[in-house]
Order: structure tokens, then C-alpha cells, then sequence
């Protein structure tokens, strides 16, 4: 298949664009550049010896994306693009709204317009809200409670209504929890700008010497060693997850809901432990005050994926932190050194 991927020189787009090539597909990327780089499909064709077709367009530029499937005869399309920093979409909602959702109604019509109607749309755990039981199952009424994670909600609601008024979409909406890791080449990787959003690549910068030192947001939690517990996956798993959604979706219409996790959670002291095992040496930390808004635990329970998709992790949580290290050890200013 011809595969359109929204994003896919972001962190999770790219390595699901090198997934998609190994798998034989032929791959087209879109992606504004807001938020990554280029380099990394660049060094994707370095891995898989194929060169994936980049067009720098934002989902907003509806003529823009409308030429690219004028020109491309897209089959499906896996949509990552997308906001997705949790503490600026609180302070910066109408920005969130207006580019995550307008860009993804644009998305949909023109697909419509082309006759592609086969969508894999990178959802998020944050759907669920502070109120779900944990493990979090698909089934499960949702409630975001933030902005972030109401466009994701909203899209999921969006794409729910258009399946069920017309019966010839096969769409899936993937909820996934804490990606990490790297390509094992240490090629590739997660570049954030600015501070790190998340606790593993965070971390990383603070081992190659770009912060001073991690500081762990509460150590009173009722959890195990005090600490919080995220369910963590390797971004490769993720990758084939959503490889492995779009083969199940292409030949059946309708909407479908995955969790993509591990199925258990880790604490932020042991994801830390890890880590310096990786690295060989302490890294700096400081345990502080709890900060708001954060849940003392969730994990997902991701039997529906593995029922649906024979899809499940495969690699460990040491796994995750020695392939994200060595992708920063490598890159210690990212794609721009």
C-alpha cells in the first residue's frame, strides 16, 4: 500500500514510516516541521534504503493537502500530526483547538474528496481522564481534563460519528501511553525542543550533561517506593502497533479502539534505576513536591490488542532506557548536531 503519514518526521512518525518500509509498503510523509526535523526521514533512508517522499505542508493549508493527494494515489493514511505539549495547551487552548482539530477536519475531507477512507489516528491514555479506574480499558467512558487531551477526545468523537454515518471508513483509534526508546541503531530518536515534556527523555539529557539534574515530582505517592507509576512502551512496539492496526483495519469497516501498552506500570525511581544502569552512573535527581495535576498511577490493559492484533510489547523497560541512551550518547544535541 501507499501510506500517507501526518507527522512523520516527528518522534513516533518516524519510526513508524521506517516500520512501514521494512513492511513493504511505500510511504508518503507530510508534516509542517513545527515541531522536528527532516533529518530523521534522511537517516531512515540510510536504514531501510528507501527514501520516503516529503512534502513540508501543514494539515491547515487545506490546498496544499488536497495536491499532495492529487498527486500521491494515497491508499491509507496514519495521522499523528499534532500539538501535544500537556502545559501549553493550558496555557495556550485556542491555539491547541484550532490546529489539532481544524487540521484534522481538513484531513478527513479531503480524504473523503479523494476517496481514501482508510484512518489509523494516534490517540493518547490521556482520553481517560483523572477518574478511570486503572488498568484503563477501552470500554471505559472518557474525560480528558486537559486541553491537550480533549482535541484527542474530540477527534475521537469526530471520527466515531463519521464511521457511524458512513459504513465505508475503517478506522482506528489508537490510545497509547508512554512511548520511549529508540531506533537500536541509535540513529533515530525522540528530539524534543526546549525542556523535555517527559520523564525519559529528560533524563537522557540530564546524563549527557545538557541539565543539571532530574527533579522527581513527589515521593509520598501510595505507590511501591513513593513515587509515580506511567506505563511505559518502547517506541519500536508502538511502531508495529500501529503497522499492525492498519493491516486489521484495511479489510473491515467500522471504528475500532486499541490500548497500545505494556500492561503494568513502572515508577518514576525504578525508570530512573534503569536508566543509570544503562548509562553506567548515577544521574543527579532531587525529589520535590508533588505537582499538580498529576495521577499517582495508570497502566493499560491491552488484551483487546492483543486478541485483535497479535500485537503486544516485546521489549523491556532496560530495553527502552539502553536504546534511548544510545541514541543520546550518539546525538547529544539531537538531529541538529
Amino acid at each position: 500500500m501507499r501510506i500517507l503519514v501526518t507527522g512523520g518526521t516527528g518522534y513516533i512518525g518516524s519510526h513508524t514510516v521506517l516500520a512501514l518500509q521494512e513492511a513493504g509498503h511505500d510511504v508518503v510523509v507530510i508534516d509542517s516541521l513545527v515541531n522536528s526535523s527532516v533529518e530523521s526521514l534522511r537517516r531512515v533512508a540510510e536504514l531501510t534504503g528507501q527514501k520516503a517522499v516529503f512534502h513540508a505542508v501543514d494539515l491547515l493549508d487545506e490546498a496544499a493537502v488536497d495536491a499532495v493527494f492529487a498527486r500521491h494515489a494515497i491508499d491509507a493514511v496514519i495521522h499523528f500530526a499534532g500539538l501535544k505539549a500537556v502545559g501549553e495547551s493550558v496555557r495556550e487552548p485556542l491555539k491547541y483547538y484550532h490546529n489539532n482539530l481544524v487540521g484534522t477536519l481538513i484531513l478527513l475531507r479531503v480524504m473523503d474528496r479523494h476517496d481514501v477512507r482508510s484512518l489509523v489516528f494516534s490517540s493518547s491514555a490521556t482520553v481517560y481522564g483523572e477518574h478511570s479506574p486503572v488498568p484503563y480499558v477501552e470500554k471505559m467512558e472518557i474525560g480528558a481534563n486537559n486541553p491537550y487531551g480533549r482535541t484527542k477526545e474530540q477527534i475521537e468523537d469526530i471520527l466515531t460519528d463519521l464511521g457511524g454515518s458512513d459504513h465505508s471508513w475503517h478506522i482506528a483509534l489508537l490510545r497509547y501511553f508512554n512511548p520511549v526508546g529508540a531506533h537500536q541503531s541509535g540513529r533515530i530518536g525522540e528530539d524534543p525542543l526546549g525542556i523535555p515534556n517527559n520523564l525519559v527523555p529528560f533524563i537522557a539529557q540530564v546524563a549527557v550533561g545538557r541539565r543539571d539534574k532530574l527533579m522527581v515530582f513527589g515521593g509520598d505517592y501510595n505507590t511501591p517506593d513513593g513515587t509515580c507509576l506511567r506505563d511505559y512502551i518502547h517506541v519500536v512496539d508502538l511502531a508495529e502497533g500501529h503497522s499492525a492496526a492498519l493491516n486489521h483495519v484495511a479489510g473491515r469497516t467500522g471504528v475500532f479502539r486499541w490500548n497500545l501498552g505494556s500492561g503494568k506500570g513502572s515508577s518514576v525511581l525504578e525508570v530512573l534505576r534503569s536508566f543509570e544502569a544503562a548509562v553506567g552512573r548515577p544521574i543527579p535527581h532531587e525529589i520535590t513536591a508533588r505537582r499538580a495535576g498529576d495521577l499517582p498511577a495508570f497502566w493499560a490493559d491491552a488484551s483487546a490488542a492483543l486478541a485483535d492484533l497479535s500485537w503486544s510489547t516485546t521489549k523491556t523497560l532496560d530495553q527502552m532506557c539502553e536504546d534511548h541512551w544510545r541514541w543520546q550518547k550518539n546525538n547529544p544535541n539531537g538531529y541538529a548536531g
